[in-house]
């Protein structure tokens, strides 16, 4: 009897959001070199595995990667400046200084090289943070669904029509659920949206508009030799295409059922990819 009622529990658990989930990591904090008190998530232990999130998102949008791979490593989610549970902060929303950031959090948490993952955004500030610091500390990067500077540029995505001056909160939800293709709890959708707002608008519209070229995230991308995944949906498929075809160390995969947040869409078949990509490449 009590065997099937602990069955129906984990049954129960299972259809509950990653975000109901999220005490099962805990919290740390840090403080930057210019001041800022940074939030993260961490779990586990073994090699590090650092989760960048994308635009105004928290770190806990990576939980059901944090509950998989802290089984078989140390699991650390950030809350990047400006966003989650971090200090709101009028200085620093550009990518020189959120890479900054990575790099002391990953001298706060890890005496070795770790892996990388950056989404969206995140791709981003885990380039910028190679660009300038190199990759002595990293044991590979995992780039996921953003443009990494290589040919073809990316075409703008095709965007309902939306009415103009639409409340910020309402905009707010429509972006959220556009991340998603397969249907998410309401709950999870709306503290989501809710975490996201936290982000004012003024620093969201900065951290939308990174003043660099695209040649300056190819530098990047091509300036290491460590192993890198490159998780992307069909629009970006050139872009892997030419990646694994020039630099030697690359890998890809195509998501072509997923929305944006792929690896909450297909959490399955992403953290499998991930996890054969660090016994292959990463951490033999």
């Amino acid at each position: 009897m009590r065997r099937a009622f602990a069955a129906i529990c984990l049954s129960i658990l299972s259809l509950y959001p990653p975000a109901a989930r999220a005490a099962d990591a805990g919290s740390g904090y840090f403080i930057t070199s210019d001041g800022v008190r940074l939030h993260y998530l961490e779990a586990g232990a073994g090699h590090t595995i650092v989760l960048v999130p994308g635009w105004s998102m928290p770190a806990w949008i990576w939980q059901p990667q944090i509950d998989d791979f802290a089984r078989s490593y140390h699991v650390v989610a950030l809350d990047p400046r400006s966003q989650g549970e971090s200090e709101i902060t009028w200085s620093g929303d550009e990518p020189f200084r959120r890479g900054q950031d990575i790099a002391e959090l990953i001298a706060h948490v890890s005496a070795e090289p770790v892996l990388l993952i950056g989404w969206s955004l995140g791709v981003l500030d885990a380039l910028a943070y190679a660009h300038t610091h190199g990759d002595r500390s990293l044991a590979g990067l995992v780039l996921v669904d953003n443009s990494v500077g290589e040919d073809p540029p990316p075409v703008r995505l095709h965007r309902l029509v939306r009415p103009r001056h639409l409340p910020r909160e309402v905009e707010m939800e429509l972006f959220v659920r556009g991340m998603f293709r397969q249907p998410q709890p309401a709950d999870y959708l709306e503290r989501l949206t809710e975490t996201a707002l936290r982000t004012p608008r003024d620093i969201g519209a900065e951290l939308l508009a990174y003043p660099l070229p695209r040649t300056y995230w190819r530098e990047a991308v091509y300036a290491t030799l460590k192993p890198i995944l490159y998780v992307v949906r069909p629009h970006l498929s050139g872009q892997a295409e030419n990646l694994q075809a020039k630099h030697p160390g690359a890998e890809t995969a195509i998501f072509a059922d997923a929305g944006h947040a792929l690896f909450i869409d297909e959490a399955g078949r992403f953290d499998a990819l991930v996890r054969s990509f660090i016994r292959r490449r990463v951490w033999q």
